[in-house]
């Protein structure tokens, strides 16, 4: 096995928990919509999984990202 002398981090970051956490909170309340036929809560979980693919950068950018914790 070669070793490369960058690591890329593996999403091991603030950032990235934080917009996965909410990805998969949203996934779940729109699961769950879907199943109790629920047209409003199916698009509050769209809306947290935007809100989720939003929060990365963002937090990324704020210095919460991999880059930043070297």
């Amino acid at each position: 096995m070669a070793t490369n002398g960058t690591d890329p981090g593996h999403g091991n970051s603030v950032a990235a928990w934080t917009a996965v956490i909410l990805v998969l909170i949203g996934c779940s309340v729109s699961t769950l919509a879907v199943w109790i036929a629920d047209t409003t809560t199916f698009w509050v979980g769209v809306a947290v999984c935007v809100l989720g693919a939003i929060a990365g950068p963002v937090l990324s950018r704020l210095g919460f990202g991999v880059k930043s914790q070297h």
